[in-house]
């Protein structure tokens, strides 16, 4: 019986010791895939250097650098541009009102008994002052946007 028992823990042992040995043998493989992978990435890196030539990426990047911030710049002109004819707009409204105030004190009210169909073709009027006004703003405008365009081109 103690001689049974002996074989059966020699046995557990030496089963114990043949999964290390196996689960070693399984470490020492991976070891070797890994090294073979990187030995593998090394070539491929080598490779891709010999193909890429670094000044040429940088003037590339520095190229596309200054391309990038002139559209930047030509993008915020042309939206201060649009604000600057929504702003028209609402300055156009303000000046037709004034104009109809104006219209309404010198004609006493005359006009308000006037059929509708007259007011609706009476052709637009702005007052004087205000195309000069507008001309004054938009050619600073423009004369702001040739210095941007210089800045850009130097």
């Amino acid at each position: 019986m103690i001689q049974s028992k002996r074989a059966v823990t020699k046995l557990y042992s030496s089963k114990a010791q043949m999964n290390s040995v196996q689960l070693s043998m399984k470490n020492q493989l991976a070891l070797v895939r890994v090294s073979g992978s990187l030995q593998k990435s090394t070539e491929v890196m080598k490779a891709m250097q010999s193909l890429i030539k670094v000044p040429e990426i940088q003037a590339t990047m520095r190229e596309m650098s200054k391309e990038m911030m002139k559209a930047g710049i030509i993008e915020e002109m042309l939206e201060d541009t649009f604000e600057s004819m929504e702003e028209g707009d609402d300055m156009e409204e303000a000046t037709q009102e004034e104009v109809d105030k104006i219209l309404f004190e010198i004609t006493a009210g005359a006009l308000v008994k006037a059929p509708s169909k007259v007011t609706d073709e009476l052709p637009e009027m702005e007052p004087a002052g205000a195309t000069a006004a507008s001309d004054e703003g938009s050619e600073e405008d423009i004369e702001e946007m040739q210095s941007r365009l210089a800045a850009l081109r130097s």
